[in-house]
């Protein structure tokens, strides 16, 4: 099954090009498109901007333009134009690569050089009255969002104006088009937001329903004992939902029935939102759909599934895992997208304090010794472990994982995934891979006492061991050893420490606000150590957000070093909050101390820090 999106960067619409004789240019995907947006450029004094030919040529060069709009220098636009010799593309794309530009800077230098202006996708709504005139394949052609009517002319957002892509969106929507400047990345975003994939799955739930009904009315078939066609309505829902559900970055999607409707709800930034309402009907198909392109068993709805697709959508290749269970209204199921094209980030990326990383660094280097990795489902202990893969990977090791399943692919890394029906689980892969002389052993998730007790054994004979553990924080991720029957000397010897780990949402840049907060939540902050600060940050909701106020997420981290009085602590089975005071005492920061600590520096909320991690 395959999702593609056209998606034309280079489209064959004539457009204004800024080479040697020409005058504008491309906009390039920008590294960070959520980083605050820059000033818009000063005017230039002078004559007015310059107004596209019909063959896209202007009499005044954009590099002179963004030269007196003090936006770059001189050497800069030298080295430009020789990159862009070398490696072709148009002179703001280049630009854009370099780093000497940000996209939005470059959308209004445009602005200003051909008169036009500035649309801001992020603030301003689509008027859906104006899908309706620019198809979808259309606006993905062309690279081009309508946004409103003004009269009898529709208002479109472009990143590359030019007479000749007027005059075809003109002759497209039957009427006079006014063209803005946006950014691509926004453009981009904007045609996945408003043209939703899902936006016909109600065509499609009345086509089932219809043939349904003809069907029972003939041989009384129950609905999940069908097998469908390609082309059946349910084929149809269920890759729409996989699709607008990788639009929307979402890392899980959640099918669950109830007594009248089926939810669909997606995971996006850690927290759900119900994307979909379905009829119960249609359930029991959906399921049974998502079991077929996971190669499990149909037939079987009582018993909890797990399986795994590999699937393209919109021309990116993504692993899901699927996990149903039977409940009282029927069966649930949850898919985990994996995007199998983002790259592994370093260690320095994962926004660790600078004293958490280098004493975190410090210790993965070590020759031999356990690290665990602890937190909830969802909070990011895979990443960290990659990460720390990457950071201790060269040639002189061999480094070897097993894991549940393969999420990143390391080309000089052995990964062995676990397979339950050939027999290997975490445990017997562990000590297959015991046989295979590692230096470095990742082991996606500690699971059971088998699993534990060999990690241990392996740590203690001369391997360097790390891996992921649910537990809510550093500390209790020793006290799940102990509950596990792990001997704790055995603990206080392999352990060299712990770090606890969640997720917190980034307040939105673009509709980020000063806003007062709430007596509970300045309580709370105070209590968790905050400074005397008097201006708080939050986002109030824009498109670029889709209206929560947060985008993206960023780490929170607490390091705990075992150290000789922790070591005793641990080997009398010290409690909880005598092993957390001692590792405070000896510098360690908490969860808590650093979410505020982002507070401070207005990268989240307190509200946002109560939701996801209140710990004491």
């Amino acid at each position: 099954m395959a999702f593609v999106r056209k998606n034309r960067k280079d489209a064959d619409v004539p457009t204004a090009r800024d080479v040697s004789t020409t005058s504008t240019s491309n906009v390039a995907t920008v590294k960070d498109a959520s980083a605050t947006d820059p000033a818009p450029p000063r005017a230039v004094s002078g004559p007015p901007p310059p107004k596209l030919s019909n063959n896209g040529q202007s009499t005044k060069r954009l590099g002179e333009q963004l030269i007196g709009s003090r936006l770059i220098t001189q050497e800069q636009l030298d080295a430009a134009l020789a990159d862009q010799v070398t490696s072709g593309g148009r002179l703001g794309e280049v630009l854009v690569r370099m780093g000497v530009l940000t996209e939005q800077a470059l959308a209004h230098a445009l602005a200003a050089f051909f008169g036009f202006d500035v649309a801001n996708l992020r603030r301003d709504n689509v008027d859906p009255a104006t899908l309706t005139l620019v198809p979808e394949n259309v606006a993905r052609e062309y690279m081009a969002v309508p946004i409103r009517m003004n009269g009898t002319s529709l208002e479109v957002a472009v990143a590359e104006p030019s007479e000749e892509l007027r005059t075809a969106l003109s002759q497209i929507v039957g009427r006079t088009v006014q063209l803005r400047i946006a950014p691509l990345s926004d453009i981009r975003w904007a045609i996945d937001s408003n043209y939703q994939a899902i936006g016909t799955v109600g065509k499609l739930v009345q086509a089932f329903e219809s043939v349904e009904g003809s069907r029972r009315r003939v041989n009384e078939t129950p609905v999940q004992d069908v097998t469908v066609g390609d082309d059946a309505p349910v084929v149809q829902v269920v890759d729409l939902i996989l699709t607008q559900a990788m639009r929307d970055r979402a890392s899980d999607v959640h099918i669950e029935p109830s007594e009248d409707v089926v939810r669909v709800r997606f995971r996006i930034d850690g927290a759900l939102k119900e994307i979909l309402t379905l009829p119960a009907a249609i359930g029991p198909g959906l399921v049974s759909r998502i079991k077929i392109m996971a190669n499990m068993n149909i037939v079987e709805r009582r018993r909890p599934q797990d399986g795994q697709l590999t699937i393209d959508i919109d021309g990116v290749e993504v692993d899901v895992r699927v996990a149903t269970v039977a409940t009282i209204q029927g069966e649930s199921c949850v898919m985990r997208i994996l995007d199998k094209t983002r790259s592994v980030l370093r260690l320095n990326d994962l926004g660790m304090p600078k004293d958490t990383h280098l004493a975190y660094s410090k210790m993965v280097r070590s020759p031999f010794g356990m690290v665990i990795c602890a937190g909830p489902t969802g909070s990011g202990k895979t990443t960290t472990l990659y990460a720390t893969l990457s950071e201790v990977s060269n040639p002189t090791l061999n480094v070897m994982t097993i894991e549940d399943p393969v999420e990143y692919v390391f080309p000089t890394i052995n990964q062995i995934q676990t397979n339950d029906q050939a027999g290997i689980t975490f445990a017997t892969g562990l000590k297959s891979i015991l046989r295979q002389d590692p230096d470095v052993i990742l082991v996606g998730e500690i699971r059971d006492v088998e699993t534990t007790r060999v990690a241990v054994q392996s740590a203690l004979t001369g391997h360097f061991v790390v891996s992921s553990l649910h537990a809510t924080d550093s500390v209790s991720a020793l006290h799940r050893f102990l509950d596990m029957g792990i001997e704790s000397f055995l603990i206080a010897s392999s352990v060299l420490g712990v770090v606890g780990q969640r997720l917190l949402r980034r307040i939105c840049p673009s509709c980020k606000t000063i806003y007062t907060p709430t007596p509970e939540e300045m309580d709370f902050y105070h209590d968790a150590g905050g400074t005397n600060k008097s201006v708080f940050y939050t986002g109030t909701g824009c498109n670029f957000c889709s209206h929560t106020g947060y985008k993206d997420r960023i780490g929170v981290y607490e390091l705990l070093i075992m150290t000789p009085e922790l070591r005793r602590l641990v080997v009398g089975w010290a409690t909880q909050e005598e092993l957390r005071s001692m590792a405070v005492r000896q510098g360690m920061r908490t969860m808590r101390q650093e979410a505020i600590d982002l507070v401070d520096q207005d990268i989240t909320t307190i509200e946002e820090v109560i939701r996801s991690m209140y710990t004491l």
